[in-house]
């Protein structure tokens, strides 16, 4: 069935007949949404804050794995269920408990929409030569339109950068390489447990920060779309393009110290050349920057929607809903931009570190309800009735959240907090660590206890007799 460019579904399940594409489509989608200058900043704090290259980007590289894996297992839940990733969330917390995780997922969304703003604002300011106030500005103008338009055109957007930011990216590698002397860094490198440790947590983090919203960009793939090469492709596109950005971002902060730090956008263009080539890379920068802020700023939209909805009962939303939703995020990102661009680097680490602490839990608890409880099984009219299967509140799935929270800050190490524990191991952060393990084995305990057998539904499933009982899957889906 042929569909119009301009998207009309938003939290409501995609249908059979409406579905398309390949899971190679998660590949490019990801690819380009990762090779782009925040994630070269996010590498090069790594070094920046005390390690050494080696260890520094093999930490990376553990991190972008690691994480990445856990992102791909929620790209896996799209083509499966058809629904954007959050309002997942309401099986394990509630149709209204959810809201608690979406409240810290839209702050995530905005600080995303933010950061990248400030970056991208350099380039388009230097492109226009209006300055980065009014690039920031102009940026999330062209940002907020392309989310409205929707899923068909971000997909489009991923193919497009995929290409011109990987041609960008190995120009600007040939030409660090000509100006760097490779074998003196790579000869220079000292372990240290602490060091290697951000690097992985600021790697891990990254790709975590994706995974509330992953799901929306795959969920348009047909139903009979491999659980696997969904994963796959999503994992190998995300972890490569981070990682070759981090890995630049760490060759430039090792070579180039202060210059980079006073202006990251400046340096980067700088080292490629000038004249074409550098308002091309001011346009690849730009164009990266947007690809990735259209994925913050439509997951926004979508977590505004599931929080607001889960108290109101809509089920779906119109066009001018939309448009409002997608403003506010705009709006918001934007002030935060204008406010923070002064103070970024320090900030970014901060605000990276601090998402990781919150999504952790919401990522243990969210695979292992779908994978292990559910058996990748959930009963979607349900997820909108607060009296149904699922009910309001799961109070038990949010102090387990809440535990999972705890349980990281004796780990913790940011610049406004540490924890007790960091100094006897070294000065290490594992918080991550702790906020994946602790909330899996305990939502496992707890839910196992509280679904009983009857209260799943879904693609081979018997119907369930309890209050609240709606079609499965299929039948919600062919509706």
């Amino acid at each position: 069935m042929a569909q119009g460019l301009v998207e009309l579904r938003s939290i409501d399940v995609v249908p059979d007949e409406e579905r398309h594409g390949t899971a190679f489509s998660q590949f490019t989608l990801w690819l380009g949404a990762n090779l782009q200058i925040t994630a070269v900043v996010t590498g090069a704090l790594a070094v920046v804050f005390g390690g050494d290259v080696v260890w520094s980007i093999a930490g990376l590289v553990l991190g972008n794995l690691l994480g990445g894996a856990v992102m791909a297992l929620h790209s896996a839940q799209g083509p499966k269920l058809g629904l954007p990733q959050m309002i997942q969330s309401r099986a394990q917390f509630g149709v209204r408990g959810a809201v608690v995780p979406l409240l810290l997922v839209i702050l995530m969304y905005v600080g995303f929409f933010a950061s990248g703003s400030v970056l991208a604002g350099q380039a388009v300011g230097e492109l226009t030569h209006t300055g980065d106030t009014t690039g920031i500005v102009v940026f999330a103008l062209v940002t907020a339109v392309t989310a409205t338009v929707g899923y068909r055109v971000i997909h489009a957007l991923g193919r497009v950068a995929s290409v011109v930011c990987a041609v960008a990216f190995v120009y600007l590698g040939v030409r660090l390489l000509d100006h760097a002397d490779v074998s003196a860094l790579l000869d220079n490198a000292h372990f240290s447990l602490p060091m290697f440790l951000l690097a992985v947590s600021l790697s891990a983090s990254w790709q975590l920060a994706f995974g509330p919203y992953v799901a929306d960009y795959s969920r348009y793939l047909p139903r009979t779309t491999s659980t696997r090469a969904t994963f796959w492709w999503t994992l190998s596109g995300s972890a490569l393009g981070s990682q070759w950005s981090m890995t630049f971002g760490v060759l430039v902060a090792a070579t180039a110290g202060e210059k980079f730090l006073a202006n990251q956008v400046g340096y980067v263009v700088g080292l490629g050349g000038t004249g074409l080539i550098a308002s091309f890379l001011y346009f690849v920068i730009a164009l990266g920057k947007l690809t990735v802020n259209v994925l913050n700023t439509y997951g926004g939209f979508m977590s505004m929607v599931t929080s607001i909805s889960g108290f109101r009962g809509q089920r779906v939303l119109s066009q001018r809903g939309r448009a409002l939703y997608i403003a506010l995020i705009m709006v918001a990102g934007t002030a935060v931009a204008l406010l923070g661009k002064d103070s970024f680097l320090t900030s970014f680490k901060d605000f990276l570190l601090f998402l990781l602490t919150f999504f952790t839990p919401w990522s243990a608890i969210n695979l292992v309800d779908y994978y292990l409880i559910s058996k990748e099984r959930y009963d979607i009219p349900a997820l909108a009735d607060p009296g149904g299967r699922y009910g309001a509140w799961r109070w038990d799935a949010l102090v387990v959240y809440g535990v999972g929270l705890l349980a990281q800050l004796p780990f913790l190490v940011t610049h406004f907090y540490t924890g007790p524990l960091v100094e006897p191991l070294g000065g290490a952060d594992i918080s991550w660590i702790v906020g994946l393990v602790v909330p899996a084995a305990a939502y496992r305990a707890v839910a196992r206890r509280h679904r009983d057998g009857g209260g799943q539904t879904g693609e081979g499933a018997e119907p369930s007799t309890k209050r609240g009982a709606s079609p499965t899957v299929s039948e919600a889906s062919a509706s």
